[in-house]
């Protein structure tokens, strides 16, 4: 066993090394008895530049030390802990379609100010997420998770209190900007995971938004009817002050740590972590492949990435766009009975004042929480098809029955059909964003991981940003151009999806973003998940 543990921590030197060809096959031979993955790994000859190369068998990668570590007792408790982020994130999001039904009967407003209330969140967010993304690659992955936090907890307890609606307004912007910040947590916590474990558990953080978005339903059953929108706003930032309060465990990612030239604080983490977990460290000495500038816009746009990034704008934006115009839409759809209701309505109010509103019914709050569910399913039929399509296919999948459930709408159907197509619609569009949250951090490598994920979150935010004027204002005028806007930007997203030039199943985290590293680490991953790590994938 003890020789099991030492390959597996130096398995990447040993293919490397040319000189221990010889006792590098003996090794494989042992190996190999017990697991066929290494054999076939070693076999396909595929050199690593001599640049990369590690000089002796007493060296190892970051990569390395998450692999022979494992996954165990610290993976759970950081699991937890970026869940209650999400969590946090999806309460004050959810919130959106509760609070706005509710404020403009409360208030009066005319519908564009309702529907600006929800932009403006998104429109704080959009403007963060880069900016987030840079102080994640500039200053580590906790000090950004950390301000983003706090300042979302403050902000978010503060527009409670908010007299007037220029008031929550700004204060809700405020918060969006905050939010802006959490999808980091995604961030520290790949590079924290061994890479089978990848895609299953960053999908099933994904389960933690879903509690999130549930538990904000159930909480507004409760607390709307007798103690308002106030006391919802002031309870929706429990998560967020469980995590403030938590996160201060948290380590500073390993992978940050090495590249911003703090190895000793690395060694130390990866120290913490293998006692946690019960494992062996990897001996000898912790190196870097190349050392680079962090966080830089340009490297997101070299030839190897531009059409990767490109590409993934477009998907992250189509996700939000239509992901919030459903969250958005329910509602409407729910007070009005169905799409023909909705049709007919508009035509008979046509002459009565447009602040005429209606407050959400208990009827209305079963549908949406029922909806809401369907993000459960989602996750499950995520994770299943993840590891055998592959993430582009997966991806494009959602993307194509969320299209086809949106058409469907167009028939006049009943209450409980309608609730059934919103059911399926919400969970295969959520399965994209999840399957999008899986593949964005395994593209681009630890030197602009974090930015690569701040802009496409930001791209996201400009899709949610728009969305609230087709599916609340555009919805007064045609509720059919409305469903055909969502339909067609999600089938124009699928097809983004299988122009992706990377299928980054069954391959590990890039830890430079070197041409060659790029090239190797692709054709590293199309062998193994071609031979034998989609099928481990499959088998588990």
């Amino acid at each position: 066993i003890p020789r099991g543990v030492k390959f597996i921590e130096t398995e990447s030197e040993s293919a490397r090394s040319e000189d221990d060809t010889a006792s590098g096959e003996h090794e494989v031979q042992i190996e190999g008895v017990r697991m066929g993955l290494e054999a076939v790994e070693l076999d396909d000859g595929a050199a690593v530049p001599k640049e990369f190369a590690n000089p002796t068998d007493d060296t190892f990668m970051v990569e390395d030390a998450v692999e022979a570590i494992g996954f165990g007792k610290f993976q759970w408790k950081l699991s937890v802990l970026t869940g209650l982020a999400w969590m946090a994130d999806a309460m004050e999001m959810m919130i959106l379609s509760i609070l706005a039904p509710q404020l403009h009967c409360e208030w009066r407003l005319p519908s564009w100010q309702v529907a600006l209330l929800t932009s403006v969140v998104f429109v704080g967010m959009m403007s963060s997420s880069t900016l987030w993304g840079n102080i994640s690659d500039q200053y580590g992955r906790k000090t950004g998770l950390k301000i983003s936090v706090l300042w979302t907890l403050y902000y978010g307890i503060l527009s409670a209190f908010a007299p007037v609606y220029s008031w929550i307004l700004v204060l809700r912007g405020l918060v969006g900007f905050g939010i802006g910040g959490v999808p980091q947590s995604v961030t520290l916590y790949a590079e924290f995971l061994p890479m089978k474990a990848r895609a299953k558990c960053i999908l099933l953080i994904e389960v933690f938004w879903a509690i999130g978005t549930v538990f904000e339903v159930v909480l507004a059953v409760f607390v709307m009817p007798s103690l308002g929108w106030r006391w919802l706003l002031i309870l929706s930032a429990v998560p967020l002050l469980l995590f403030a309060v938590l996160c201060f465990w948290l380590p500073e990612s390993a992978r940050y740590d090495v590249l911003s030239g703090n190895q000793e604080k690395a060694i130390a983490t990866l120290k913490r972590i293998a006692t946690e977990n019960g494992a062996p460290m990897p001996l000898g000495k912790l190196i870097i492949s190349r050392q680079e500038d962090r966080g830089k816009m340009r490297d997101l746009f070299t030839p190897h990435f531009r059409w990767t990034t490109l590409l993934l704008w477009f998907i992250w934006f189509s996700n939000a766009f239509s992901y919030y115009g459903l969250v958005l839409l329910t509602t409407e759809l729910f007070q009005a009975g169905d799409v023909c209701s909705i049709s007919s309505r508009k035509k008979a109010v046509e002459a009565k004042c447009s602040l005429a509103c209606e407050y959400l019914s208990e009827e209305d709050y079963m549908d949406l929480l029922w909806t809401t569910l369907s993000e459960f399913p989602g996750v499950l039929v995520t994770l299943w098809i993840i590891d055998r399509l592959g993430r582009k296919k997966t991806m494009a999948l959602c993307f194509v029955i969320f299209s086809f459930c949106s058409l469907l709408l167009f028939i006049c159907v009943g209450r409980n059909v309608l609730t059934l197509l919103l059911f399926i619609a919400r969970a295969f569009i959520s399965g994209g964003f999840q399957a999008a949250y899986v593949y964005t951090p395994e593209v681009y490598p630890t030197a602009t991981r974090a930015l690569g994920l701040g802009t496409c979150s930001g791209m996201a935010r400009v899709g949610a940003l728009i969305t609230p004027f087709i599916a609340q204002v555009m919805l007064e005028s045609s509720v059919y151009l409305t469903l055909a806007v969502y339909s067609g930007c999600c089938l124009l997203a699928a097809l983004a999806s299988c122009f992706l030039p990377i299928e980054t199943k069954g391959r590990g985290l890039q830890e430079s973003s070197h041409r060659e590293w790029g090239q190797e680490m692709v054709g590293r991953g199309m062998h193994g998940a071609g031979v034998t790590r989609s099928n481990s994938g499959s088998q588990e």
